[in-house]
């Protein structure tokens, strides 16, 4: 496969997560009588994933996520000279999410997208008022936890065919736990998207959600690395 179908194939992927996952949060969490809350916006998340992980794994290992291609990196599953292609394919994918979002959202009237547009934040921008160092610990695990699942679910000796959902799954679970914390990052692509929408204190605070997701994921590949060891 060749590196531009991969980075194709990485870009739509990012792109279907954002749209789908914070695209739940921004028009269908709240709505009128039939909204779907905390428990249906943690689902989206997880199920963009998962139709993903079937639909383009098999091209580029559908990382969707710069954190999951550095945790990759440093587990030893995927090269070195193209991370940062891959990061890039993703920061992109994730910005026409929300370009996307953006047109829909607006399209209501009153829309505020300052309001948060599905942003992740700390202190008085996180949805539970948790402090900085709260939410650096939240991303730091979250994303360490799923890099650790999608090492194990993919590893050769793990049951085959089956990582998709257990990647899905991880994911929905980590927004369960850590929606009220940040809104749930445990990805710099997808919180880059939407936070250049938000325009003020999601860009101020962006700098930790690219930081903590990519420690976590580097940590989580060290580890893994070390029960690869025989």
């Amino acid at each position: 496969m060749t590196l531009a179908k991969k980075l194709g194939a990485e870009f739509i992927g990012t792109f279907w997560l954002v749209l789908g996952g914070c695209g739940s949060a921004v028009l269908a969490s709240a709505f009128p009588d039939v909204g779907i809350g905390l428990l249906g916006v943690a689902l989206a998340f997880g199920l963009t994933v998962l139709t993903m992980a079937f639909a383009i794994g098999h091209i580029s290992g559908c990382h969707l996520n710069p954190a999951v291609s550095f945790g990759l990196w440093m587990g030893g599953r995927f090269p070195l000279a193209e991370l940062l292609p891959y990061i890039f394919a993703q920061v992109l994918g994730g910005l026409l999410g929300a370009s996307i979002l953006y047109v829909i959202a607006t399209g209501q009237a009153g829309f505020d997208v300052t309001a948060g547009f599905a942003s992740n934040g700390y202190g008085e921008h996180s949805p539970g008022g948790y402090s900085l160092t709260a939410a650096l610990t939240s991303e730091v695990v979250m994303t360490f936890m799923f890099l650790i699942v999608i090492l194990g679910a993919t590893d050769k000796r793990a049951p085959q065919g089956f990582a998709p959902i257990a990647i899905g799954l991880a994911l929905t679970l980590i927004h369960l736990i850590s929606i009220p914390v940040t809104n749930t990052s445990v990805n710099p692509a997808r919180s880059t998207g939407v936070a250049v929408f938000q325009g003020s204190w999601a860009l101020s605070q962006l700098w930790l959600f690219w930081i903590a997701p990519i420690v976590g994921a580097v940590l989580a590949g060290l580890v893994y690395r070390w029960f690869d060891d025989d």
